[in-house]
């Protein structure tokens, strides 16, 4: 128990400490308009208030993220804690406050297109497809998923629903951000937060015992904590599909200083989230071997809803079913907003017009409805690791930024050199990648990630002296 309140106790230190440090490294300049004023186009450039728009991102990045990866990550046992802690502060909190204020600096351009400024129109033109075709697929499994969901719950089959998810998304992909996204993600996000205050309240009422931190790996198939847990606990500790969202509010940011409530605060928030999650599973089940049983007997979903009716009684049911539904539904639509965005600022073709907005999101549309007819068990696998990939990208993006604006470029390099090892030596040594011995894989995976961080010195070395002899 003291290991829990203690790691949400740092994670809030972490934000007013740690994140002011960030912030007062990349500076903040409240006289220079952001795109939200100087870009106002009634559709995608809307000024808001920051809570609102606190609300919208903490959604728009959480979903499911936090609860099923942190139910997951719980198998390992009190080390998840570490992670969520240590990679939200160092990792995904500095992640998605760049992937924020650069976005702002930028005109509220896409996450693609920021990274090209930053590491190279061959980097950017890479980034730009491997952009689109991870949000396809996060949208279109955030269709398949609520609807099987919902099939089973009502007399309407899987294809009915299917449409009327698909009819949703349509509409939060053209609409201008205020009408829908604008309206309902404060409320969906509020209703999280409490779901998660509701879990705290009931494990402790109800006297459960969540154990205290320990080295020891608690896995029951005795998985490595090394690379796995860091991709199965995304959302929560670091994520790329973050850097993806971020500009969609970075275009209704009022003034620079809002960025670190929005973009920090946010992932921090998270945190908590997956914290409380990663608890609960520990706790209710006694111990990683009963939450293993579990999880094969029917996955998160039905961990979320047996600690919820139970803690929360008929609320905590309902609660539950706005978590396993209205939650990754949340997560869809804004991915195929991010798409639309994405491949608009790629060709440079406004979006004022509705017509316009059309013209993109209907072919992405007819993409994710073909693709929710395949089954995506094998593909899904790589996703975990394309998101990870994602977020190391982004973070070397920022130390470039950094570098060339002669700050301290460490903030960014050292979770980028980090996720460099995660991501490299999990693709190296997993069932689905290249199934090398477990030392082997570490050792490539470390040696890569020193001979990137070789790379990212000579080319930013060589970007300042151009600098200079201009």
């Amino acid at each position: 128990m003291i290991t829990f309140f203690l790691s949400i106790a740092v994670l809030i230190l972490g934000y007013f400490v740690y994140g002011k440090i960030v912030e007062n490294m990349v500076g903040i300049d409240d006289s220079k308009p952001t795109p939200a004023i100087e870009m106002e186009d009634g559709v995608d450039y809307i000024p808001m208030s920051w809570p609102r728009i606190f609300l919208i991102q903490f959604l728009n990045i959480a979903g499911l993220g936090p609860i099923f990866g942190a139910i997951s990550g719980a198998l390992w046992g009190p080390a998840a804690f570490l992670w969520i802690v240590l990679g939200c502060i160092f990792a995904g909190a500095v992640h998605d406050y760049f992937s924020g204020i650069l976005s702002i600096r930028h005109k509220g351009t896409s996450m693609s297109e920021v990274v090209g400024i930053y590491l190279g129109d061959s980097v950017k033109k890479i980034m730009r497809v491997f952009t689109v075709v991870l949000l396809i697929l996060v949208g279109t499994v955030f269709v398949t998923g609520p609807a099987g969901l919902l099939s089973n719950l009502t007399k309407w089959d899987r294809t009915f629903w299917v449409v009327v998810i698909i009819a949703y998304y349509i509409l939060a992909t053209v609409l201008p951000v205020d009408k829908v996204i604008g309206k309902i993600y404060p409320v969906f996000g509020a209703s999280l937060l409490i779901m998660a205050v509701g879990i705290v309240g009931g494990i402790l009422i109800k006297g459960y015992e969540i154990p205290e931190l320990t080295i020891s790996n608690l896995h029951p198939s005795g998985t490595p904590i090394f690379p796995f847990l860091f991709l199965t606990i995304a959302c929560g500790a670091i994520s790329g599909f973050h850097a993806t969202q971020s500009p969609l509010m970075a275009r209704c940011v009022r003034k620079e200083s809002e960025a670190r409530r929005i973009f920090y605060g946010s992932m921090i928030t998270e945190g908590i989230i997956a914290l409380i999650w990663a608890a609960a599973a520990m706790a209710f089940f006694g111990g990683t071997e009963g939450l293993a049983a579990t999880l094969a007997n029917g996955g998160p979903a039905v961990v979320v809803n047996e600690i919820s009716n139970s803690l929360l009684g008929k609320v905590g049911g309902a609660l539950a079913l706005l978590g396993v539904v209205a939650c990754p539904i949340t997560s869809g639509d804004t991915a195929f907003r991010s798409a639309r965005l994405t491949i608009a600022d790629s060709i440079n073709f406004k979006q004022d017009a509705l017509l316009k907005r059309f013209y993109i999101a209907l072919p992405l549309f007819a993409i994710g409805i073909g693709l929710t007819f395949i089954d995506f068990n094998i593909i899904w696998r790589y996703f975990s690791w394309a998101n990870q990939t994602l977020a190391m990208i982004m973070l070397w993006a920022g130390a470039s930024y950094l570098y060339k604006n002669n700050k301290s470029h460490w903030i960014c390099t050292l979770p980028a050199m980090f996720m460099t090892v995660v991501t490299t030596t999990y693709i190296l040594q997993a069932p689905e990648g290249f199934k090398l011995p477990v030392t082997m894989s570490n050792i490539l995976g470390i040696s890569i990630s020193l001979v990137i961080f070789g790379l990212f010195l000579s080319k930013a070395n060589k970007s300042a002296k151009k600098e200079m002899a201009k």
